[in-house]
């Protein structure tokens, strides 16, 4: 199943393909597929942990009997702190997530604004990236 953006395809050949040309052999497709499904797995955990360790902090901050000023505001950053650390870790999973979607719809080498070819050496050195080297740094600006 080949995907097409803007008449390009990351087609996975059984050849090795050049670093620069944006072939992809089934064995690299393999192994990125691998590695984002690593990570998710890793993320889904940490963000499983992050929750409870969360859900801990509220029962602590709710219990402030005895506690001073100091003490209730170090909770409070702490809980924000946290709760901060887990948005992000939610965005990244997503961010993965979103790439392996990619990697099913055999686009993974595709860019998602101007449909050009992202660099096999930049999605295996980045697996989330969706952007080619050029849309991105536009995106910086």
């Amino acid at each position: 199943m080949a995907g097409k953006s803007g008449g390009q395809s990351t087609t996975a050949t059984s050849t090795k393909g050049s670093a620069d040309d944006g072939t992809w052999s089934t064995a690299e497709v393999a192994e990125l597929r691998q590695t984002l499904q690593g990570e998710i797995d890793r993320l889904t955990r940490e963000l499983a942990e992050a929750q409870i360790d969360l859900v801990d902090l509220v029962q602590d901050t709710q219990d402030i009997v005895g506690d001073d000023q100091a003490d209730v505001g170090s909770k409070a950053i702490e809980r924000e702190h946290e709760a901060a650390m887990a948005a992000n870790t939610r965005d990244v999973l997503a961010q993965y997530q979103h790439a392996l979607e990619r990697v099913d719809a055999d686009l993974h080498g595709v860019c998602e604004s101007c449909g050009g070819v992202i660099p096999k050496l930049r999605v295996q050195a980045f697996p989330r990236a969706t952007l080619c080297v050029a849309c991105k740094s536009a995106q910086k600006r």
